[in-house]
């Protein structure tokens, strides 16, 4: 099942980590309480009825990858009313500006406005386990300490596969916004 991507151009590629500088993109996010585990699968179908036209245009959107999961009050990007939890968001499809995304019915799924920015990431497959992801953050926030990269925002773990896709095949990543460093602006 191949989906529309988040739009990148590859800045440093070290294996298996990676310098992104991602295209400025629209967010459908909603915000959960509940653990690392359920907080996908509670927000999950909420944004997937967005998506399927529970919007005030009635409008069926693409289902794009990834499917990003970021603590609360690590956001850099979410809606001042929330408190607690995690904030689950889709991106949409490249083609939608902030002003043309349908409004959602739902009060509770928010549109934000994610401008260009700079990841540091780093490409794992295996299970969607809280571990597995704190196993990979430490990864990637050494090397970016170790090549003397700045973070400028804290992780967001991003899923790329459905549910049904066998563990060991599924794509997970870790991305940590980044300030860009003098003179990486070479693409590779």
């Amino acid at each position: 099942m191949a989906s529309q991507e988040a739009k990148f151009s590859l800045l440093v590629k070290e294996m298996p980590f990676e310098v992104r500088e991602y295209e400025r993109h629209v967010l459908a996010q909603t915000q959960v309480n509940g653990d690392f585990s359920e907080a996908g699968k509670q927000a999950f179908g909420r944004l997937f009825r967005y998506i399927s036209g529970h919007n005030l245009s009635q409008q069926k959107i693409t289902m794009t990858a990834p499917v990003t999961q970021q603590q609360e009050g690590q956001q850099q990007h979410s809606p001042s009313q929330a408190s607690g939890g995690w904030w689950v968001s889709f991106i949409m499809p490249a083609e939608f500006q902030l002003a043309d995304t349908p409004q959602p019915k739902n009060a509770s799924v928010h549109l934000q406005e994610v401008p260009t920015q700079q990841m540091a990431v780093i490409r794992y497959s295996g299970s969607w386990s809280e571990a597995s992801y704190n196993i990979h953050k430490r990864k990637l926030e050494t090397w970016l300490q170790s090549k003397g990269y700045q973070a400028s925002g804290e992780a967001i773990w991003a899923r790329y596969n459905p549910p049904f896709t066998l563990w060991f095949l599924r794509r997970n990543e870790v991305l940590i916004p980044i300030a860009m460093p003098p003179g990486l602006t070479k693409k590779v």
